[in-house]
């Protein structure tokens, strides 16, 4: 078992050995409280770009549903009219950066696989690297927008935003409450009360803040079609394949569409896939997400070797009406609307 893995298992069982990292808690808080401190001071620059900015994140490391949430953000402010970009750090992608995302042409190899998914989903104008300035800069010098959106960069201080949503996953939780590495805070909680929470429960969950989501589960289609193509067969048993910062809640996902016998191969967040991770000795169809599925594709067109069956769970973030009613309340404020 990897490191990471290890102390994701711990942070999830809120195992008691983790109060040992507490004085690497307190650096972690020290060393994060002096750089947030360094811009709000003025003693470093905080960038303001040409038109709004709004930045999606979490205070948590791991999934959140910040993505989906993202995804469909983009689908209806695009039927607004309203000409949205989207930046990212690029994590787990090679680069040269900063660098445009255009679906079919980049790799997630190159600009990392969460850029390849949200670009595949929505066609959207995407721009990905470490420096969030030359990210927006890039973008705008190739197309006409009207709003930046953020994938993640919460605690990147040195952008500007005028708009900013926190998910909050409400069946994880926050553990233990303590920061990184004692647990798997980003920033205390107290950093809600400045910031729009959206909070993300199961569908099944009572839903009792306004501001909420929830993960519509679709219908998996095949990532390798062929002529003679199976039909979906829920009862069957499945290599259950996965990458992302909460495996858990993908293997809760299947079990909602009557998937239960899965053999779980969980892997770390933004792993990069080789041919061998996906073959076993049977001949089991795989099922896996569609973040993990940007990255087999690769797989598929550089092998010669035939692939069994791999599904993929698309899932679609489903807002309540509250959170489209304040977006719009919040792009006013910025004095933004649909052509």
């Amino acid at each position: 078992m990897s490191l990471a893995k290890w102390i994701q298992q711990a942070w999830h069982h809120q195992s008691a050995w983790l109060i040992v990292l507490r004085p690497l808690s307190y650096v972690y808080r020290a060393a994060f409280l002096y750089q947030k401190k360094q811009y709000q001071s003025g003693k470093k620059p905080i960038y303001q770009a040409p038109i709004p900015v709004m930045v999606i994140g979490n205070i948590t490391i791991g999934g959140s549903g910040k993505t989906p949430l993202l995804i469909q953000l983009v689908k209806h402010l695009t039927a607004q009219n309203i000409r949205v970009g989207v930046i990212s750090r690029g994590y787990g992608g090679q680069g040269p950066f900063p660098r445009l995302v255009v679906n079919g042409q980049t790799s997630a190899l190159d600009v990392g696989d969460e850029p390849a998914c949200i670009v595949a989903a929505t066609g959207v104008p995407m721009a990905v690297g470490p420096n969030r300035q030359q990210d927006i800069e890039l973008l705008l010098q190739s197309y006409s927008l009207d709003l930046i959106i953020s994938d993640d960069g919460l605690q990147h201080w040195a952008l500007a935003r005028q708009i900013e949503w926190i998910v909050v996953d409400e069946k994880r939780g926050f553990g233990n409450q303590r920061l990184l590495p004692e647990g798997f805070l980003r920033e205390p909680i107290s950093r809600l009360q400045n910031s729009t929470v959206i909070h993300h429960y199961t569908k099944a969950m009572d839903k009792p803040t306004p501001y909420h989501m929830y993960l519509e589960v679709g219908q998996p289609y095949l990532l390798n079609p062929t002529d003679a193509s199976p039909t979906f067969n829920p009862t069957q048993r499945f290599h259950g394949v996965v990458g992302i910062g909460y495996p858990e809640r993908f293997f809760a996902s299947l079990a909602e569409i009557g998937v239960i016998d899965v053999v779980q191969h969980t892997f770390p967040d933004h792993h990069a896939y080789t041919e061998t991770d996906i073959r076993f000795t049977d001949a089991l169809p795989l099922i896996t997400t569609e973040k993990d599925a940007i990255k087999l594709q690769r797989l598929l067109t550089a092998s010669d070797h035939q692939f069994v069956p791999i599904w993929v769970l698309p899932v679609e973030a489903v807002l309540s009406e509250p959170c489209y009613t304040l977006l719009h309340q919040q792009l006013n404020d910025c004095h933004l609307s649909g052509h």
